[in-house]
């Protein structure tokens, strides 16, 4: 069965970045840490696809103030032609010199950490996020396919791809044409991979960088929590939008 095929190769995935990955994880969820404990941020950034990772992160149950997600609605697509449209959105992510423009509307500090998604790591927005953070001498942390990268040259005018600026790159160990499942008299496959292993990396990271967080004693004050959870006062969720804001207000 073609479902069976695709659940055994994520599954494959996924065991064989918990096989390679582990330290780089682990150093960029120290970089995290190091951003959070400092009272900064750690900003996520995707265009895209590659946007559903960072919707993830913050705000979601299980998470807290500190993660800070960059999503512009014009790297975003929510239609399929017309305004918002998938056509649109990936012209203007391999476009030159958007980012700059978004990012004029945000204050970055080297004490931050920038976590950068892409699949393939040669668009415009990703690798031109990441020059800019690497400007301000933040951390940048990519999650991206080393294998896209090893069979294509850099098209951005700098000759870099994302994983060329990247402090740390964390494989997502996805082929590079991302699918999985292949067509019976087809050259092309079918379900893709990438973003089920950057939101599975996505939260071992924010459980890496809190067990490290709690280790030196500046865990999280509260956690954006489901409201099932017995313990937790009605009014824990209101709470952190509001530290959030008043957070956000400090960058």
């Amino acid at each position: 069965m073609s479902a069976s095929y695709y659940m055994q190769g994520i599954g494959q995935i996924i065991e064989k970045v918990l096989n390679t990955q582990g330290d780089k994880i682990r150093a960029a969820a120290l970089a995290c840490a190091d951003s959070i404990a400092a009272g900064r941020a750690v900003h996520a950034f995707g265009s895209g696809h590659s946007v559903i990772p960072v919707m993830d992160l913050f705000p979601r149950y299980g998470s807290y103030v500190g993660w800070h997600p960059i999503m512009d609605p014009r790297l975003m697509w929510f239609n399929v032609t017309g305004p918002g449209g998938a056509r649109e959105l990936l012209w203007l992510e391999r476009t030159e010199g958007y980012v700059k423009q978004v990012m004029l509307s945000y204050n970055l500090d080297a004490r931050d950490s920038f976590l950068i998604y892409s699949h393939g790591g040669l668009n415009a927005a990703p690798v031109e996020m990441a020059l800019l953070a690497k400007e301000k001498g933040l951390t940048v942390i990519a999650v991206s396919s080393l294998a896209n990268r090893a069979i294509n040259q850099p098209t951005h005018s700098s000759g870099k791809a994302l994983q060329d600026v990247a402090d740390i790159v964390i494989d997502n160990c996805c082929a590079p044409e991302d699918a999985l499942v292949p067509v019976e008299g087809r050259p092309e496959h079918v379900g893709g991979t990438s973003t089920i292993i950057a939101m599975i990396v996505t939260q071992a990271l924010m459980a890496e960088t809190t067990g490290e967080l709690v280790k030196r004693g500046c865990g999280p004050e509260r956690i954006f929590v489901s409201p099932n959870v017995a313990g937790v006062p009605a009014d824990n969720n209101m709470q952190v939008f509001r530290d959030y804001q008043a957070w956000i207000n400090t960058l």
